[in-house]
């Protein structure tokens, strides 16, 4: 029975921590834009197919293939940004946010005429697929890469915020862009950093669902990207520190119920899932460390 418990430790860990790199992504752009950039998740696609194509030319070395679909993402990001938000950043909410929407469209169906529908293998290095072995416990070795590299992840970021001329910007941004602006930063430059930051953690997380598929299809980024703005609002939009706890949060709930839940029901964890969702906003409908808005008395 404690074997059994420990795998699934593991395996929540590691679900939780693909949400929570998503999750983070989601955030960051948030925090300084408010913007919420759906097409996150076609990021990972187009690192994705970046990958295939490195396959096609006979290009598996993972020393090359994993940094190269990193690097993808994050210039991805980046072209997003300087092309489609950059344009509307100054409009309304929904503007950027149905711009996002309209990235995802043209992402997928670029994809969909250069790619076809079909799913197309992505090779994976041999030793993400293996099994660690542990006083009888079989844990397989991409739940243990995938936590760990959560956790680097945050701490990087962490750092990256309290102790950098960049992070400290970032903060301030997500507090007051105007007044940035007016201590002689560079507000460009920070959104872009941001985006950048959001791509690299888009990269990190999609090496280990592709690992997981074996395969790119277009749609592929569509599920990880809304359970991660789930995880996000769970955490309080906008909060990094809650989009970690969200993330983590959502990926516990979801083995555990699978656990939990008779077979006949197991289908609809998602359901299940969604509704302790709902329970938990019904009571802080900021999210668990976001910060209840003030909106004037509605009674």
């Amino acid at each position: 029975m404690s074997t059994y418990i420990l795998q699934q430790t593991f395996n929540a860990l590691s679900v939780g921590g693909e949400y929570a790199l998503l999750a983070l992504g989601l955030a960051i752009v948030f925090s300084v834009m408010h913007l919420v950039n759906f097409a996150h998740g076609d990021m990972i696609t187009v690192g994705g197919y970046a990958m295939f194509l490195l396959a096609l030319f006979n290009i598996s070395d993972p020393l090359i293939v994993l940094p190269i679909g990193v690097l993808t993402t994050v210039v991805t990001a980046i072209l997003m940004e300087r092309i489609a938000f950059k344009p509307v950043r100054n409009a309304s909410p929904t503007t950027g946010m149905l711009t996002a929407f309209g990235v995802s469209i043209l992402i997928q169906n670029i994809a969909l005429i250069f790619g076809g529908s079909r799913p197309k293998a992505v090779p994976t290095a041999d030793w993400m697929t293996s099994t660690l072995h542990f006083q009888g416990v079989q844990i397989p070795v991409i739940q243990v890469l995938e936590t760990i590299v959560t956790l680097i992840a945050i701490i990087g970021l962490v750092a990256l915020l309290r102790y950098t001329t960049v992070g400290l910007a970032m903060r301030a941004a997500a507090k007051d862009v105007p007044i940035v602006r007016l201590m002689g930063i560079k507000a460009d430059r920070v959104i872009l950093v941001a985006f950048a930051i959001s791509g690299f953690l888009a990269g990190l997380a999609g090496i280990f669902i592709l690992a997981r598929r074996g395969a790119v299809d277009p749609f592929m980024g569509f599920a990880p990207v809304l359970k991660a703005f789930i995880a996000a609002v769970l955490g309080g939009f906008g909060s990094l520190p809650g989009a970690v706890i969200g993330g983590f949060a959502l990926g516990i709930a979801e083995v555990a119920l699978q656990i939990l839940l008779p077979q006949d029901v197991a289908g609809f964890r998602d359901a299940f899932v969604f509704l302790l969702i709902g329970l938990v906003l019904v009571f802080r409908p900021q999210g668990i460390l976001g910060e209840r808005p003030d909106f004037g008395e509605k009674s």
